[in-house]
């Protein structure tokens, strides 16, 4: 796979540029949209949920950010990623490419809205009066096992929406049931202990909880905590892999 991305780096490169561009063409605001849009969100949660579900519990304004900061960088690349092929379709139906390759820049250009973001989340962090210790450099296992779900994902999705256009709207309504059942703007505390392992089925709530633990209670998860959330990466890849390598030669006859 280095050496197909090395003899494609050029195009992967322009990829990443185009989306980056196309995404915020026509906007006054231009990239601020990336810091914003979040902000905007967070502050909404915040009006809404401060008072049902935030009065008990600690640092709740980085306790929402840390949940929305996760599921939007997962459903911005997954919902991008989606129409990936269907958005490149003159070109790799002319060019013999890596069809995965649209998909990775997506990715890629959603990766770089979320750094902007988790910037942003820090400084809130140091305003919430978060104490920042040597645990927060762990954050970058959970950041590339959702990098690794997101892929996995977008590879399934965009090959699922090839077939059927309906996927586009099927995943709207996912990813709304998705936000409800990941514990942003609650806490799962109060359930039973089955209850709280079938959230741990859940992978964005696994990458939500781990911020969590890291950010506002400074301490680490068990290896088989670390053990999960590789697990669930890998299986998401796996069968977003096993899909485009099955279905690779049909996509030219359905886009």
């Amino acid at each position: 796979m280095l050496r197909i991305f090395k003899e494609h780096q050029f195009l992967f490169e322009e990829l990443v540029k185009r989306d980056f561009k196309k995404k915020y063409k026509r906007t006054i605001l231009g990239m601020a949209w990336s810091i914003l849009s979040p902000l905007l969100m967070l502050l909404v949660m915040r009006l809404v949920f401060t008072q049902f579900f935030g009065s008990n519990t600690p640092h709740y304004t980085t306790y929402l950010f840390c949940g929305n900061l996760v599921f939007s960088f997962f459903s911005d690349s997954t919902s991008q990623g989606m129409s990936s092929l269907l958005d490149n379709a003159g070109i790799f139906t002319k060019v013999n490419v890596p069809k995965y390759l649209f998909l990775f820049s997506k990715n890629v250009q959603c990766l770089i809205n979320f750094g902007l973001t988790l910037c942003v989340f820090f400084v809130f962090c140091i305003l919430d009066g978060i104490t920042f210790t040597w645990r927060f450099i762990f954050l970058f296992y959970p950041i590339c096992c959702l990098t690794v779900i997101n892929i996995g994902v977008g590879l399934i999705l965009s090959a699922l929406f090839v077939f059927f256009r309906d996927m586009q709207y099927l995943w709207r309504v996912c990813i709304q049931i998705l936000m409800y059942v990941s514990a942003i703007f609650y806490t799962v505390d109060k359930y039973d202990a089955t209850i709280q392992r079938l959230f741990l089925v859940n992978p964005v709530y696994v990458i939500i909880k781990y911020f969590r633990v890291i950010v506002i209670d400074g301490s680490m998860l068990s290896p088989a905590f670390h053990l999960l959330m590789a697990a669930e990466a890998f299986i998401a890849f796996g069968i977003g892999a096993w899909m485009y390598k099955k279905y690779n030669h049909q996509f030219l006859y359905y886009v």
